[in-house]
Formats: C-alpha cells, structure tokens, sequence
C-alpha cells in the first residue's frame, strides 16, 4: 500500500473558518453531518482513496488544502464488501465551512428580482402621489383644471423620451447603471417638486418632465436585467412579480399619501417618497450586477443553472421598417394600445380628482336639502331636534373634507386590477391549453379589456353614492386587466423577434417600442384633454366641477375603448406575421 500527501490548494482569508478537524470516516461513531469531498478512482486493480483537509500555516490567515491518497490492490467483485461499504452521510457533496447563514444560501438571481420589484414599487408611489397632492396644491395656488391636466401630463414628456432609448441605453453600459440612474434620477426629482411648485408653473413642469426621463428608463433596463439573470423557465413568474410592483405601488401611494398631508402637509409626500429611492439605490449598488457574468460572489451551481436554461436569439441586424408598418395586425397593436392607455392613464391621474368633486357634489346636494328644510320648519314655526341637525352638517362636512377618502377610495380599484390581470392570465392559458386558438383567446380577452370598461364608465352617471361610484371604477379597473392577456401578450404571438430585440440583447422590441410610444402619447394627450373639459364644465372651479363635465370626460374614453374593440376584432391576429 503507497500513501502520500498533496498540497492543493493555498489561499488568505481573514473571514475563513474551517472544521477544527477533517471528519473521519473510519469511526463508528454517529458524528453530526459534515460534508466532505470524497472521491474513489478504480485504475488497474488498484483503489486510489482521497480525503480533503485544511490547515493553517501558521503565518496569520493562510491557509493550505492537502489532499491525503491511498493506494492499495484490490479484486473486482460483483457485489460490494461489507467492509467497504460507507455510510450514506458520509458521501454528501459538502463545503468547507457548514455554517453559512440561510441568507447568502437565497438564490442571487432572486435578489436581483426583488431588487427590480422594489424599482417599480417606487415608481409608481413617486407617479401617484402627484394625483393626491395635486388637491391640496391646486387649492394652494389657485390652479384651473386645465393647469392640473397641464401638470399630470408633463409627466409624459420626458416618460415618452427615454422608450427606446433607454433600452439602447441599457444594452450599452448595463442594466444596473441604467436602472440605478433612472431610480435615483426620479427620486431626486421627486423631492424637488415641492420647491419647484413654490418657485413657479414653469420649473414645477420641468421637474415633473425630468422624473419621467428617470421612470422611462426603468421598463426596457429591468427587461434587460432579467432577460440575462432569469432562466427560461422562470421567466414568466420574475417579470409577474415585477410588474405586480407597480399596482402594490400605487396602491401604497394613495393610501399612505392623504395620511402624509393631513398630517404634515403635501410637500410630506415627495420628501418621504423621494428620499426612499436612496435607500433603494444603497442596496443596488451593494448587491446588483448586470450579468452573472460581472458577479465574482455567484456560486457555480446557480451560474450553470442560468446559462443552461438560457437562450438567445440571433440578433437583428436591420430592421425591415417598411415590411413592419405594412402589416395590419401591427396597426391594430398601435392602435389598441392608443386607445386602452388613454382610459387607463386618466384613471391613474384624475381618480383621486373625480372622488373629491363627486363628494363635494352629493355635499352640496345635502346642504341645498338641508336649507329647504330649515326653511319649510321656519316656516311652519317648528325647528329639527339637535341631533338630526347635528348629523346632517356632520354628513357635510364630511363629503367636503375627504382627501383621505378619495385616496382610499382609489385603493380598491387597483387591487380589483391586480386580482383580475392573474386571473386573466389564467382563464387565457387554460382556453389555449384546451385547444382554442391564439387568435381567438386574445380577442377575446382584449374585448373584455375595452367593453367591460367602456360599459361601466357609462353607469357613473346615473349613480349617487360613492360607494357605487367605487364600485364601478374597481369593476372597470378590473376588467381593464383582461388586456395583459389581450394586446400586451399579442406582440410576441406575431413578431417574436422584433418583440424581443431590437439590438443584440436589448429587450425593448421594435412593436413593444411602438406600441408604448403609441400608448405614451395617449397619456400626454388624455390627461391634458382631460383637464381642458373639466375647464369648459359649467364651473371650472377645481373644488366643484359640474357631473356633466365628467360624464363628457368618460364619453371620450368610451369611444375610444369601443374604437379600439373593432380595430382589435378586425384586425388583429395570435399568429406569427413577422420572421
């Protein structure tokens, strides 16, 4: 038998702790589970036997691995001799050092998911606040509906710059440094927006423009991000998680935001809301990388598991524009989505704005019934009894001071859409699943998406109640959701390579670039048209708009929503068109 000794390894650690002694295979004593790296090797009749460990040098943190090897004859048998039988436990693939905290053991590739998730939960927060705020400072400075709808879609502005170029962007220096400088961008644009609301209309407009720049980049940097850090197979389940941010975000903004300015004031919000975006930005920059490639703390098994169930695709070269906008079905995407986005970002600006006036008007009502009473009793040389009074100018009151209510108001209609685009999401998969064609689920479910709407904005005009007037706007919302199974899946269905990419791993997508810019323009000119036809109402006081002058605002995006629903059932198609 020849045994001999092999210096593997040599390296310096401060931070490294090692067993304080090899575990020993050869004792029948229960030991607690080591893992240990063991390895036979059968070469001409003999067995090769090697056990690892590690030992200090004795020269501060250096540390040498040696690897112990054995040799002895042995004879094939057809079965395995008692004697060389090891315990099971014995033979687990193990690590140096078996106290590794269960939080470095998370995989990384989901760090990097709820790194994105939190982006997006602030970016809507810093985007919805504005709708809540805007009362209070409208008030303020004595702003008309059309200034409000002027500074709502200013927003766009600078959102509508960085579609596409943020994509370029990211696919040039990385999605990290994209997505770090959209996230801190917009929160520093964020905090400004009291100031610039003091100094003037003008700078408050600039600012406004300025933070979308910053939110216009987060969509194509984090699609990026992903399509390099997510496998395949769970692709579908990270971008889910990420994109329910956005409706966690605004549903935490308009709670949490008429709390803030009741109790501090509305500068509060963006102070509060904007300094959360540096303590997002710490952790990016501790723990993000664009590619597991550039993470040097990746372990080996997670960084195989990436790249073996990652794809790519052969990247566009050129892209053939004309033979693009020659086909209808990608027509009626740029459409569909110029109409669905004009009803939903109205929504998102001016819900807040809608609660507010419809309770101001049923507290006018009650105070004009009010009055008639105390004069039909004065008349009559009778008086209420206290209490009665008592709660009806209570009741006043309280229909007039809600701005914590018409923010928790808008609450429901968000989570109605969170619910409904999942459950959307399955009824499409489970039709596909059971044999109905592509075409005909995305029709069917981007139909739901505009007339479930378009029939339910109609019915605010007959209503008289906020709890009905809620109602309404969370089963419009709700099944609004429908279209991310309707339109927002159909780009991959006819073009997967021009949905995917428009420069080597950029994950813009020359139709997702299209359509978005389509719906972009929808929100600068909706919430600007928006608030030009509360002005023309019959009083274009911000407190107090009159119900016809909503009713016209809900006609518009009804028209469009039913515009829409033609386009897409004429036009549109599940099949690919494009190679």
């Amino acid at each position: 038998m020849n045994t001999s000794r092999a210096l593997l390894y040599s390296f310096t650690d401060p931070t490294f702790r090692p067993l304080k002694s090899p575990p020993d295979i050869s004792s029948p004593k229960r030991r607690p589970r080591e893992r240990l790296n063991f390895r036979v090797r059968l070469h001409n009749h003999r067995c090769c036997v090697s056990r690892v460990s590690v030992r200090n040098s004795g020269r501060g943190e250096t540390w040498k691995v040696y690897a112990d090897v054995k040799s002895e004859p042995y004879e094939i048998l057809k079965s395995v001799p008692e004697s060389v039988k090891l315990e099971e436990d014995a033979l687990d693939d193990v690590v140096l050092d078996s106290t590794m905290p269960w939080w470095e053991e998370f995989p990384k590739r989901w760090v990097i998911v709820i790194l994105c998730f939190s982006a997006f939960l602030l970016c809507n927060m810093d985007r919805v606040n504005m709708s809540i705020a805007i009362l209070p400072m409208s008030a303020e400075n004595n702003w008309n509906p059309a200034t409000v709808g002027l500074i709502q879609s200013s927003f766009f502005w600078g959102y509508l710059l960085t579609q596409i170029a943020g994509g370029i962007w990211a696919d040039t220096v990385g999605g990290k440094k994209v997505l770090g400088f959209g996230v801190i961008w917009w929160s520093i644009a964020t905090i400004l927006t009291p100031v610039a609301a003091k100094v003037g209309l003008p700078f408050l407009l600039v600012v406004r423009a300025f933070m979308g720049i910053g939110e216009g980049v987060a969509m194509p940097a984090m699609n990026n991000i992903l399509s390099k850090w997510v496998p395949v197979s769970e692709r579908s389940r990270s971008l889910a998680f990420v994109y329910s941010g956005m409706y966690l975000g605004s549903v935490t903004g308009l709670a949490f935001s008429p709390f803030l300015i009741h109790q501090f004031g509305w500068p509060s919000v963006f102070y509060s809301f904007g300094s959360l975006g540096t303590v997002w930005f710490a952790a990016w920059l501790s723990k993000a990388h664009s590619s597991p490639l550039d993470d040097p703390q990746l372990r080996p098994a997670e960084k195989k598991l990436i790249f073996a169930n990652s794809f790519s695709k052969e990247p566009v070269e050129k892209i053939p524009w004309r033979l693009i906008l020659s086909k209808a079905p990608v027509w009626a995407l740029i459409v569909s989505h110029f109409c669905h986005n004009w009803g939903t970002f109205i929504l998102l600006t001016w819900m807040p704005t809608y609660y507010n006036q419809f309770c101001y008007l049923l507290a006018d009502k009650l105070q004009k019934i009010f009055t008639a009473w105390q004069l039909h009793f004065y008349k009559s040389n009778l008086s209420l009894d206290n209490t009665t009074e008592q709660n009806l100018l209570l009741a006043i009151q309280v229909l007039k001071f809600n701005l914590t209510e018409s923010g928790l108001f808008c609450v429901l209609p968000w989570l109605t859409m969170a619910f409904s685009a999942n459950l959307g999401g399955w009824i499409a998969d489970t039709l596909v699943s059971k044999g109905l064609s592509v075409t005909t689920v995305r029709k069917i479910m981007q139909s739901i998406g505009f007339l479930g709407p378009a029939f339910f904005l109609t019915q605010l005009s007959h209503i008289d109640s906020p709890a009905m007037a809620v109602l309404c706007m969370a089963c419009s919302q709700g099944t609004d959701a429908f279209s991310q199974s309707g339109l927002y899946s159909n780009h991959q269905d006819i073009a997967p390579r021009y949905s995917v990419s428009i420069h080597p791993c950029n994950a813009v997508g020359v139709l997702l670039g299209l359509s978005n810019t389509a719906g972009v323009l929808a929100g600068v000119f909706g919430t600007a048209a928006t608030g030009y036809i509360l002005q023309h109402g019959k009083n274009s006081s911000l407190a107090f708009v009159a119900a016809g002058s909503w009713d016209d605002v809900f006609k518009v995006s009804v028209g469009l929503y039913l515009v829409g629903t033609v386009v897409w059932n004429l036009f549109s198609t599940g099949e690919k068109i494009l190679d």
